[in-house]
């Protein structure tokens, strides 16, 4: 009995509303996590999560104690947690490909050695708003019928949206200062396409980015010339319910990807990866590739 609420096997209503609705404590836990004022949180010990991107780390961790994502429109927030061992997933869904993107968030968890046989897994849902295509009610549907058909028990915690505390397991709403680093660089690789990614090793607790490709991204310059309304209600899922730095942020992104047409030997030279690990500030810090 894969999906759970209080212990009990989920049955998937047509809406998120609906399931919410017909569990008090997920209604509670809902109204708890939107009524809660925004924490700014700072780059010390953060590792901020951009769409199609996942990370997993575990209190042990030296490095990292927080992961966290925002900008959620039409997009999910998906966390996993294993309570025995504290290991975390969050990552930045947007509806690409959800039946390859959840077994790979399954198995960045169960990737630590160290998983532990007592405890639970435990997953909270958040982000998306209701509308008019219902593109965020589908997407809804789709994750949870897809951590539903896993082999292991998956406990429903959480259906609403945010970042989690991975010592403590506290999930709540932020804003983050720092998107980085390489800010731009991931972006460009999300808005072309690219797959789900695991960004992060909490072994050497390294940040990898790359080496990524992509193709030019099509009529680069005709976008670069259009007006923020014109972008807004083309370039996004949710033209309703963006962030007011949204078009900028799609700006500069196509401005990187004018600059970096093809990536490959130009921001990945050798074709190696991009290595960042925190220094003794919190900050991240970019380290030598190792050799091939």
């Amino acid at each position: 009995m894969p999906l759970l609420i209080e212990g009990r096997r989920v049955q998937l209503p047509q809406s998120a509303g609906d399931l919410v609705r017909a569990h008090p404590l997920l209604e509670e836990r809902a109204r708890l996590l939107r009524g809660q004022s925004v924490q700014q949180v700072g780059p010390q010990g953060l590792l901020y999560v951009q769409q199609r991107e996942l990370a997993v780390t575990s209190p042990k961790d030296g490095s990292i104690s927080i992961l966290g994502s925002d900008d959620a429109t039409t997009c999910h927030i998906v966390v996993l947690r294993h309570t025995g061992n504290g290991a975390t997933c969050l990552t930045h869904c947007d509806g690409t490909d959800t039946k390859a993107e959840v077994p790979l968030i399954m198995n960045s968890i169960k990737s630590f050695s160290d998983h532990a046989q007592c405890g639970r897994l435990e997953v909270h849902l958040v982000g998306g708003f209701s509308d008019d295509r219902q593109l965020s009610q589908k997407l809804t549907h789709q994750l949870l019928s897809e951590f539903d058909r896993q082999e292991d028990d998956i406990h429903l915690v959480t259906l609403c949206v945010t970042a989690v505390n991975v010592k403590t397991a506290e999930i709540y709403r932020a804003s983050f200062q720092d998107r980085g680093p390489e800010e731009e660089l991931r972006a460009a690789r999300a808005l072309t396409g690219g797959p789900m990614v695991n960004i992060y090793d909490a072994k050497t607790e390294q940040l990898r980015i790359g080496p990524y490709s992509w193709v030019p991204f099509p009529h680069v310059d005709f976008w670069l010339q259009q007006d923020d309304k014109q972008i807004l209600e083309n370039l996004s899922t949710s033209p309703l319910a963006e962030p007011p730095h949204f078009v900028e942020h799609i700006r500069t992104t196509l401005m990187f990807l004018k600059k970096y047409p093809s990536p490959t030997n130009t921001l990945f030279p050798g074709n190696k990866a991009l290595l960042y690990k925190k220094n003794e500030d919190g900050l991240w810090e970019k380290i030598l590739s190792p050799r091939s």
